[in-house]
């Protein structure tokens, strides 16, 4: 269903067509980077956390990690990810599926700085299996982000 739900939402943006379903998971980075066959950091992960009693999503670069440090500064709280279970009644995503397509009313989107490097990410589409292959211009205008953001590391 969350696939459907992040499907359903892309297509009202004019990008249905650029969903690819895997025959294979696409759960993590190395899996998705495997699957759709680009590098690791090309990956637009979404990373999950609780902020103020709501869920933030985070879509970072494949190859960056949160540096607490920065997270704290930006979002005046700790660093603590959602559990799988809080994923899926906050956000409306499975882990191995969080997108900011079709989420749940109410959550917030940030995206890094560590994807500004790149023509084209792929973040996933609301299923393990699936990722969507997206210009940074069209990710920011179909994810329904706040603001760009610079809370990661060692990607650069």
């Amino acid at each position: 269903m969350a696939f459907e739900m992040a499907k359903g939402y892309l297509e009202r943006w004019g990008l249905g067509d650029r969903i690819h379903v895997f025959e294979v998971s696409s759960a993590t980075v190395e899996l998705a980077a495997q699957a759709v066959g680009c590098e690791p950091a090309r990956i637009a992960k979404s990373l999950s956390f609780l902020v103020d009693g709501r869920a933030v999503l985070i879509i970072a670069a494949g190859d960056a990690k949160v540096d607490n440090h920065k997270y704290k500064e930006r979002f005046h709280t700790k660093a603590k990810m959602l559990s799988a279970d809080e994923v899926v009644e906050l956000v409306g995503h499975a882990v191995g599926g969080v997108c900011p397509f079709g989420v749940k009313e109410g959550v917030r989107v940030f995206l890094d700085e560590s994807l500004k490097r790149f023509d084209i990410v792929y973040p996933a589409c609301g299923s393990s299996n699936s990722a969507v292959g997206l210009t940074i211009a069209e990710l920011e205008q179909c994810s329904g982000y706040e603001q760009w953001v610079d809370v990661c590391k060692g990607w650069q």
